[in-house]
């Protein structure tokens, strides 16, 4: 199930629940897709901002996007260790252009030793009143955010030890032919 994907750079397009565009990857190089997941590698990326404004990413990255859960992790692989950058985000989908989910903006940073910081409470508190997410989601995005504690403490999933490093090796090796 496109497989045709692999081996592609692709762009990342991340929205607002308004269906505002919130930031946008130029590209994205795609190592993996199952039924249940996308992953992702990126290097040195351009990311635009809603506002215009323009940076690079500044170390390798691994990207799971998962198709059936309200959230998406990014391993940032840096000297010190891994570390997570996790958005509570609906499920990614591709449509044929780019990969696309919603930021609902809680957001959980887990660090290479594990410990975890819960981020941006109070934008999501707004966010939430101000684009109606309604009780239904805010259940869904609040249970997903304990599920991803979870799975995070156990180290499961790309949380995993060797899940960032594996998948790092394999963009290299697919980058550098």
């Amino acid at each position: 199930m496109n497989k045709p994907l692999v081996g592609k750079e692709i762009l990342i397009h991340c929205y607002k629940h308004d269906g505002s565009i919130h930031r946008c990857w130029d590209k994205g190089f795609v190592l993996d897709v199952t039924d249940k997941h996308f992953i992702v590698g990126n290097n040195r990326t351009l990311v635009t901002e809603s506002d215009g404004r323009r940076w690079y990413t500044r170390e390798p990255a691994i990207c799971y996007f998962p198709k059936n859960q309200w959230y998406n992790v990014i391993c940032m692989i840096r000297k010190n260790g891994v570390h997570y950058y996790c958005n509570i985000a609906s499920p990614t989908l591709y449509d044929g252009d780019a990969l696309k989910y919603i930021d609902y903006d809680l957001d959980l940073k887990v660090f290479p030793d594990y410990r975890y910081k819960i981020l941006d409470e109070e934008e999501y508190k707004q966010h939430k009143n101000q684009m109606n997410y309604g009780e239904e989601l805010d259940k869904i995005l609040n249970e997903q955010l304990n599920k991803l504690v979870e799975i995070a403490i156990n180290m499961d999933g790309p949380f995993r030890p060797d899940f960032a490093e594996y998948w790092y090796q394999r963009y290299l090796e697919q980058t550098q032919k």
